[in-house]
């Protein structure tokens, strides 16, 4: 029918004409209510299309196409459920509907759905064994739910069919940097920048990658250029202030976390990483305004309150501290940072047994971590009198993180003075 012909050519409008010459001629032609109501899809008459699809079902109730249509433009009003079930509708009339199958898989998706997006795709995948897009998809999926092994597996047949296939290497160093396999991930974010050099989330990516081996040049230089290449791509910015944060240059940190936030300004990772900064900074007040911002976007975020209880401690605000830093471990009783705040705080309130209390059990949850642990074993130390031994604790923190030195310099020369009066 040369209505199809015309919508297959996207000139929707022919398309519709001819189908309503169709109808005029035949008004129980479903095939023609069915072919306008994908025209009317195309230019974005959802409604219009769901009446002729519908009616093309009230004519012709065994064919499964209508409905997955119905499916594809419930997906497109965010309508999910009703979406999954026109293409479950489909799958009863035509268990083979691969195209079916794949539009309820991604339905499942939105909801975060992943095992049933999953089992539909591999009814899809087998059911249209040659579509490798449809495999890519898996891929994906396979990655949100966890399934690394498997992401990786589908990304590697993607690749193994289209060799050339930016994406496919992009998703597949994402898994394998999931698994820490950052040398893996670098070769194959490598290999999307050689196939397509204006990636900026392979730049990006790879920049993350290098980062974690403490390649922190090799990263700026990352982002430095997935930035050139999108100056919109906040995730970049956010990538390249960390990286920053990590070498010190907190004002450029600051900078960059600031221009992420600009382009997203319900970015909560930017906020928190900008407070961060700011604290170290001394900028306490504007710490404070980036950890409450996290909170109001994700109010069970519990390492947000426990950045804006020790903001507040160093603004000595203890009481203020000590109530984010309780409720940050309400929300996590494992956060050893907020106990390790809360120490702190309670200290300064003369709680000294609350203090050491808390600070134990930060340091108990905190692992071998070789910042963290000495920083609260040197609270205690200086608790007990052992100044020497508190103030090596604190150097010993400053030279793992030279961003710390402003915070803690005071609490080392406060050591370093009752060592010397304590002197005979």
């Amino acid at each position: 029918m040369r209505g199809f012909v015309k919508g297959e050519k996207r000139d929707f409008d022919g398309a519709i004409s001819d189908f309503n010459q169709a109808i005029s001629l035949s008004p129980k032609y479903s095939s023609a209510y069915y072919g306008r109501g994908i025209a009317k899809d195309g230019k974005g008459d959802l409604l219009g299309a769901s009446a002729d699809l519908t009616q093309t079902i009230v004519m012709d109730p065994t064919n499964a196409h209508p409905y997955r249509t119905l499916g594809d433009i419930n997906c497109e009003l965010s309508n999910w459920d009703a979406a999954i079930e026109q293409y479950t509708h489909a799958i009863e009339l035509d268990p083979k509907f691969s195209a079916a199958y794949a539009g309820r898989g991604r339905a499942y998706e939105h909801q975060k759905g992943w095992q049933g997006a999953i089992a539909d795709f591999n009814q899809a995948i087998e059911h249209n064994r040659t579509n490798f897009a449809l495999v890519f998809e898996r891929g994906f999926l396979k990655y949100e739910a966890d399934n690394l092994d498997g992401a990786i597996a589908d990304y590697s047949k993607v690749i193994d069919s289209n060799p050339t296939y930016a994406m496919a290497y992009l998703g597949r160093g994402a898994a394998k940097g999931q698994k820490a396999d950052w040398d893996g991930a670098i070769a194959d974010y490598s290999k999307a920048i050689e196939l397509s050099p204006t990636s900026s989330a392979a730049y990006d990516n790879r920049g993350a990658a290098k980062q974690e081996k403490s390649d922190l040049e090799g990263a700026l230089d990352d982002f430095n250029q997935a930035v050139k290449i999108n100056p919109t791509n906040a995730i970049a910015y956010l990538s390249r202030g960390i990286a920053k944060k990590k070498k010190a240059d907190l004002d450029g940190a600051i900078g960059d976390f600031s221009k992420a936030i600009e382009l997203n300004p319900k970015y909560v990772k930017a906020y928190g990483n900008r407070g961060s900064a700011e604290i170290k900074k001394g900028n306490l007040d504007s710490a404070v305004a980036d950890f409450s911002e996290v909170i109001e976007l994700n109010p069970t975020d519990s390492k947000a309150y426990n950045d804006r209880g020790w903001a507040k401690f160093q603004k000595n605000d203890l009481d203020g501290a000590i109530a984010d830093a309780t409720q940050a471990i309400q929300l996590n009783p494992t956060n050893g940072y907020a106990y390790g705040t809360r120490g702190w705080a309670r200290y300064g309130q003369g709680d000294v047994a609350g203090a050491v209390e808390d600070c134990k059990r930060a340091i108990e949850l905190y692992g071998t971590n070789t910042v963290t642990v000495p920083y609260d074993e040197g609270l205690i130390d200086f608790i007990n009198g052992d100044y020497e031994k508190a103030a090596v604790a604190w150097e010993k923190v400053v030279q793992h993180d030279v961003t710390l030195k402003r915070e803690l310099q005071p609490w080392i020369e406060k050591a370093k003075t009752k060592l010397q009066n304590n002197k005979p």
